[in-house]
């Protein structure tokens, strides 16, 4: 077999193109990276003791609370102040606590209430993976570490 033949230069061709593709420049830290960083140095500002729970998410327990916890198929009653981590407030209760299905909230909810028992507190840092994403919502920029204040009222 001729080693310059055309099927044979095409294949090399081919396989050196893919290999070229195939290789990334370094394109600097992932989202998760950043997020990371943005919830390491905010934690750090306020001096927080929050535990991290594997998936990106911190959680602040300031009052336990009593009873049960609830799972991702409960319905809860909670008081909220939802931040960015610069401060600016895009969502909060008023008098009467937010009435939800556990499954129908963003998955920093689903997973970081269950952390708390009818009348616990604390916050929860959420990564933009477990929050909106890379999408907006309404004032809520893309690519967003959210900052939830929360009283878990009941597990209805």
């Amino acid at each position: 077999m001729k080693l310059t033949s055309t099927p044979f230069i095409a294949i090399v061709f081919i396989l050196s193109t893919l290999s070229i593709v195939g290789c990334k420049k370094d394109e600097g830290p992932s989202q998760r990276e950043k997020d990371e960083q943005i919830i390491q140095t905010y934690i750090e500002d306020f001096n927080l003791d929050a535990q991290p729970t594997g998936s990106g998410l911190y959680v602040v327990i300031d009052e336990e609370g009593a009873g049960v916890n609830p799972t991702v198929y409960d319905e809860v009653s909670v008081f909220y102040r939802g931040a960015l981590t610069s401060g600016e407030v895009f969502d909060l209760t008023g008098t009467e606590p937010a009435v939800f299905p556990l499954s129908q909230v963003i998955e920093g909810w689903q997973e970081g209430i269950p952390y708390f028992k009818p009348g616990g507190s604390g916050t929860l840092l959420i990564p933009s993976h477990l929050g909106y994403g890379s999408q907006s919502a309404g004032s809520i920029p893309p690519n967003s570490v959210l900052v939830f204040d929360i009283t878990l009222v009941r597990v209805n």
